[in-house]
C-alpha cells in the first residue's frame, strides 16, 4: 500500500535492508532517492517530510564511521525539530515521524498493525485532515478487521467509516475507493461497491495497488477472468510481486473448483492445465517470498487435490516446525493440518488435536470460526453414534468455554465426567468455570 504521497517510505526501508546486507553506499543512494521523491511530491513541505530521512542519514553515516557527516545531519534535525516540540528536538515525534513509522510497521508483520494504528491515530491528533495519515489509519483498521472478525454491518465497521473519511478528503484516492468496495462487498452492498471499483479503474487504471484490490473484488464476485486480467496487468508493473502471483493462483484454483463440480463437462486436459497454473503461481509466490505461509498452504492443498500427498505432507511438516510465526498464520497452519487429518488420513483424533490447537491461538478470527465449526460437527456426530462418549462431551465443553458460554460449558463437562470420572482436564476446567464450588 506504500505509494502516492508516501513514496519516500520504501526507499528508507530499502536503505536499512541494504545496510543489513553490508551495502552502505547503496543504502546512501536509497536515502538520496527518498529525498528526491519527497522533494518532488511535497515541495514547500519537504523539510518536515524529510525528518526521518535525515535521521536515517545521520544513523547510517555514524555506523559507517563518518562522524562529521552524521553530526551535520543531527544539526539539521535540531534546527528542523526545534520549533515543533517541547521535548528533545532530535527525537521529536511529530506527525511526519509518527506517520512514517506507521507505514513502516504496515510494511512488516501483521502483528504490527495495532501499533501502526496507534501511530496514525497520534499523528491525526496533530493534523486531523491529513489525507496520508487518514489513509494509513484506514489501512491499519482494514487489516485489523480482516485478521479478526469482520463486523456484522457497515455502521459498526471502523474501516468503512475511516475509508469514507479518506474519500471525503481526497476523492481521487483510488486505493481507498477499492478497499471500501471490498468491505461493502462483504456487507452485500453490491451496487455501491461495483460503482466504486468501476470509478477507480476509470480514474487510475495503472495503479498497481488499486489493480490488486480490484482483482480481489472481481474474484470474490466470481468474475475470475476479469480478476486474472487485472492481476496480469499488475504484474507488468511489479513482476516480482509474490502477492500478485498468489492471487492469480487463487483465481485458477476457483476455476478448478468450478470444474470439479461438473467433472463430466469439458476437456479432461483442462483440469491438468488448471492444476499446473495453480502450482506455478503458488510456487512462484513463495519462491519470491520464502516466508509466505499462505502460499505454501495453498500449494500443499493443490498437491493433495492432484494426488501428491507426499509433497503436501513435506510442506506441512516444514510449516509445523516453524518458530516465531504470526498468530493468524499459525492458526491457518493448524486449521489446514486438521483438515488434512480429517479428510485425507481419516483420523478424527488427530484432526481434533489440530482444530483445538487452532482455537487456542486467537479468538473470533475466520480461522477460529472454521476450527470451531469442524470440532462441533465432529463432537455432535460422535455423540449421535454414542451418547456416552466422554471425549465428545469434553470437546463441546471446550467449545462453549472458548465462546464464553460458561453455563453450557459446565453442563457438558459434567456430562463428560459421568463417563470419565477423575479426568483432570475436565475437573480443572470445572474448577476454573466454578471457582466457588
Amino acid at each position: 500500500i506504500i505509494g502516492g504521497k508516501h513514496k519516500g517510505v520504501p526507499h528508507n526501508y530499502l536503505a536499512y535492508i541494504n545496510y543489513l546486507q553490508g551495502n552502505c553506499e547503496e543504502a546512501l543512494r536509497d536515502l538520496e532517492e527518498a529525498e528526491r521523491r519527497l522533494r518532488e511530491i511535497h515541495g514547500d513541505g519537504f523539510e518536515r517530510r524529510s525528518i526521518v530521512t535525515h535521521g536515517n542519514r545521520a544513523w547510517l553515516h555514524y555506523h559507517m564511521g563518518q562522524l562529521s557527516e552524521a553530526q551535520s545531519y543531527l544539526d539539521k534535525l535540531e534546527v528542523m525539530c526545534g520549533p515543533l516540540t517541547q521535548g528533545p528536538h532530535v527525537t521529536a515525534m511529530v506527525p511526519e515521524v509518527l506517520g512514517e513509522k506507521g507505514w513502516s510497521l504496515l510494511s512488516s508483520r501483521s502483528q504490527c498493525c495495532e501499533e501502526a494504528k496507534e501511530c496514525f491515530a497520534r499523528a491525526l491528533e496533530e493534523d486531523p485532515d491529513n489525507t496520508e495519515w487518514n489513509m494509513g489509519y484506514a489501512t491499519a483498521l482494514y487489516r485489523l478487521e480482516s485478521i479478526s472478525a469482520i463486523p456484522e454491518n457497515p455502521e459498526v465497521s471502523q474501516s468503512v467509516r475511516q475509508l469514507r473519511r479518506v474519500l471525503e478528503l481526497d476523492p481521487g484516492e483510488s486505493v481507498a475507493r477499492v478497499m471500501l468496495a471490498l468491505r461493502l462487498q462483504e456487507f452485500q452492498q453490491k451496487a455501491e461497491a461495483n460503482e466504486l471499483v468501476e470509478e477507480a479503474l476509470r480514474t487510475s487504471p495503472d495503479s498497481p495497488f488499486m489493480l490488486r484490490y480490484a482483482a480481489k473484488f472481481y474474484r470474490i464476485q466470481h468474475d475470475v477472468d476479469k480478476a486474472i486480467e487485472l492481476l496480469k496487468k499488475g504484474l507488468e508493473f511489479t513482476p516480482h510481486s509474490s502477492f500478485l502471483h498468489h492471487q492469480i493462483g487463487m483465481c485458477y484454483r476457483n476455476k478448478l473448483f468450478s470444474l470439479l463440480q461438473y467433472p463430466s463437462i469439458g476437456d479432461p486436459g483442462v483440469k491438468a492445465e488448471l492444476i499446473s497454473h495453480c502450482k506455478h503461481h503458488f510456487g512462484t509466490a513463495f519462491e519470491l517470498k520464502p516466508s509466505y505461509v499462505f502460499a505454501k498452504l495453498d500449494f500443499a492443498g493443490i498437491c493433495l487435490m492432484n494426488g501428491e500427498s507426499d509433497k503436501a505432507v513435506e510442506i506441512f511438516n516444514i510449516l509445523r516446525s516453524l518458530e516465531d510465526v504470526a498468530p493468524d498464520k499459525k492458526q491457518a497452519i493448524e486449521l489446514q493440518l486438521g483438515l488434512y487429518e480429517l479428510y485425507h488420513t481419516k483420523s478424527e483424533s488427530n484432526a481434533i488435536h489440530h482444530f483445538m490447537e487452532g482455537l487456542k491461538i486467537q479468538r473470533g478470527t475466520k480461522y477460529w470460526k472454521i476450527c470451531y465449526t469442524k470440532l462441533e460437527k465432529i463432537a455432535r456426530r460422535q455423540i449421535n453414534r454414542n451418547p456416552d462418549n466422554s471425549r465428545a462431551w469434553g470437546i463441546l465443553g471446550f467449545l462453549h468455554r472458548e465462546a464464553g458460554e460458561n453455563s453450557e460449558a459446565v453442563e457438558c463437562y459434567e456430562k463428560a465426567l459421568r463417563w470419565d470420572r477423575g479426568n483432570e482436564e475436565y475437573l480443572s476446567a470445572l474448577r476454573e468455570l466454578c471457582p466457588s464450588t
